[in-house]
């Protein structure tokens, strides 16, 4: 399995990551042995990071990975996030950075996943009511506690990273990129390289757009919550399958899938940047760990980038007021 380190002084790690998001919520109905099952799969194909979060399912997500990863801790880069909060009934209470919040969130993941130690603790969503210097500070006492080893930010802007990294060192910056959603490039990855701040790359087949099998909100499951994204809406919908297409012809000429093609080119942009493509499939993971055997050279790359240019895709990655809350 290729590696590559998160931050100048973190952990090795797959250059493909697992998301797991999926396995509990967001993504319609799911299959926990199967689940379960792909999590082994990951592991036995020397995939190493593992993320998740509080909110993913309202913990059950952490449960779920806490009795995966059973057994086989040591092979495991086991990442987590807080700060986004879930009421009894899994409806979202707001951003919470308070440090107090921090303290009680990672004990209650430690609890929830099983493990004396986070590996990688993300803050999910920034808190505008709270400096990010006492939410990092917070952090920070976690690491000298041995509870957490190394930290991370979740869709916090540059000047938010530049803060938090100057309490205590960043290792991974998590914010979503694809060919669909370009927006990092700029200030966002120019500054995490100047910091030395690796990149996690989340969604980074578009929700599965760039597959190539959403054709049709339909092919959606009727709980799914890409229903209810701007990209999945209308004229937007449309114009997106035009890009979809796009890839997949490429992907063809190539001989690979779209899936591929997508994780291939995101790789390609820095060895700094690891993706992590969510599945619940055993199969689809084999699928996209081809990418690792893909190697796409300069004109591939300048197609990709004139057919795909940044903005190119149509509507908003999120509603309006969960846009609110990222980049910040």
């Amino acid at each position: 399995m290729q590696q590559r380190q998160l931050g100048r002084n973190g952990p090795l790690v797959s250059a493909l990551g697992l998301g797991c998001m999926g396995m509990s919520e967001f993504y319609g109905p799911s299959d926990e042995a199967a689940s379960i099952a792909t999590i082994h799969h990951a592991l036995d194909r020397g995939v190493n990071l593992l993320d998740s979060a509080d909110m993913y399912g309202a913990g059950h997500n952490e449960e779920l990975v806490g009795r995966a990863i059973r057994g086989r801790r040591e092979q495991v880069v086991l990442a987590t996030k807080f700060g986004n909060m879930r009421g009894p009934n899994r409806e979202f209470l707001g951003v919470n950075g308070r440090p107090e919040y921090v303290r009680e969130a990672c004990d209650a993941s430690l609890r929830r996943l099983g493990v004396e130690h986070i590996d990688l603790y993300y803050q999910h969503r920034v808190d505008p009511q709270v400096p990010i210097e006492d939410t990092v500070g917070a952090m920070a006492e976690l690491v000298r506690a041995g509870k957490v080893r190394w930290l991370g930010l979740s869709e916090a802007a540059p000047a938010t990273v530049r803060r938090a990294h100057a309490v205590h060192p960043i290792s991974a910056l998590q914010t979503e990129y694809s060919l669909w959603t370009r927006d990092p490039e700029g200030e966002l990855l120019d500054t995490v390289r100047e910091l030395g701040i690796a990149f996690v790359a989340y969604s980074p087949l578009g929700r599965g757009f760039l597959t190539g099998n959403i054709r049709r909100l339909e092919d959606l499951d009727a709980g799914d919550w890409r229903r209810h994204n701007p990209r999945f809406q209308g004229e937007a919908f449309a114009a997106n399958v035009r890009l979809a297409d796009t890839v997949q012809a490429m992907a063809r000429e190539r001989g690979c899938t779209a899936a591929q093609l997508a994780l291939a080119w995101l790789l390609a942009q820095g060895p700094d940047i690891v993706p992590i493509p969510g599945t619940r499939s055993s199969a689809r993971l084999d699928e996209n760990l081809g990418a690792l055997a893909l190697s796409l050279d300069a004109a591939d790359l300048a197609r990709l980038d004139r057919e795909l240019p940044a903005g190119a895709a149509q509507g908003t990655r999120y509603p309006e007021a969960a846009m609110r809350a990222v980049n910040r």
